[in-house]
């Protein structure tokens, strides 16, 4: 699952943070998070795989001294990387960030970093708080491939038409049901706000910039498998156009390989602005009728 994917409005992770009676009130703690997905089973939690959270509680507990359950901005998939990751947890623990930052250097695996820590407000939600998530997906067109170095982050494509890529993603922009383009979640919205889906080449290499308010699962890398198959010649603008129309996943969509997958950036609001952004993500969103039904146009 793209779970970079994943629906804000679905039951929240549980926040890790009780202590004892007449311990000290728990602090949230932000991390910031980069890893290599390759050799993770994606980020959530699972008995007896090795996952990025579970990889990241383990330590951090073990620093700690204390269970710690981590709540994260986009629970990537198998394969997938991020380079600016959020999670946050909540803590007894007297937290020197420095410190502690450098001492997870030393402990964790060299396939995961924590590139950052704070103490944030109780009201900064890792997930719930964020405004919205960034992707790149990473191609190349030369024709030996991939080079060796970049090989586990970088998908190798046939040469395609960059302006009818272009024009295709620009049809995609705005709120819209995205249905053909997730794996469906019993009780998850498809509804998504895509604000950016623009394609950038730099000699052999093609990068793929998306954001939006949230993901659902699989959705960025069928975008991009979409596109690509117009950038190809074997779709046109107006097929991807269309797929906004349906309301269930389409077979007619090739989901892109994970590993030219990375999560960039999240953003988030001010720190005032956090306890109502939280209540906002929660609430179940539709497309509204001005804009053009369930399938209008970008706003």
């Amino acid at each position: 699952m793209n779970v970079a994917d994943r629906s804000p409005a679905d039951t929240p992770e549980p926040a890790q943070g009780a202590g004892s009676p007449g311990a000290p009130s728990p602090v949230r703690v932000r991390l910031d998070i980069s890893y290599d997905g390759t050799d993770f089973l994606g980020w959530a939690r699972q008995p007896g795989l090795r996952t990025v959270q579970g990889v990241l509680e383990e330590s951090l507990s073990k620093v700690l001294r204390e269970p710690l359950q981590l709540t994260v901005a986009g629970r990537t998939d198998a394969g997938v990387h991020a380079e600016g990751q959020v999670a946050h947890f909540d803590t007894s623990a007297d937290i020197d960030a420095d410190k502690l930052l450098h001492r997870m250097a030393r402990f964790l695996p060299k396939d995961v970093r924590i590139t950052g820590i704070s103490q944030v407000s109780t009201d900064f939600d890792a997930r719930f708080s964020a405004i919205r998530r960034h992707y790149v997906y990473r191609l190349t067109t030369a024709p030996y491939g991939a080079s060796p170095l970049s090989a586990r982050s970088v998908v190798p494509c046939r040469p395609v038409d960059l302006e009818a890529m272009r024009a295709a993603s620009r049809t995609l922009l705005g709120l819209h049901d995205f249905a053909a383009f997730c794996r469906r979640r019993e009780g998850a919205t498809t509804i998504r706000e895509l604000q950016r889906f623009d394609w950038v080449r730099a000699g052999e290499q093609l990068c793929a910039y998306v954001s939006a308010d949230a993901f659902c699962w699989s959705m960025v890398r069928s975008l991009v498998g979409a596109v690509l198959a117009v950038g190809e010649g074997r779709r046109t603008p107006g097929w991807v156009a269309g797929l906004l129309e349906e309301r269930q996943r389409s077979s007619s969509v090739t989901v892109a390989p994970a590993h030219g997958l990375s999560l960039i950036a999240v953003d988030y609001p001010e720190e005032g602005e956090l306890a109502a952004r939280n209540a906002q993500t929660r609430e179940m969103r539709s497309v509204p009728v001005s804009a053009g039904g369930c399938c209008g146009g970008a706003e």
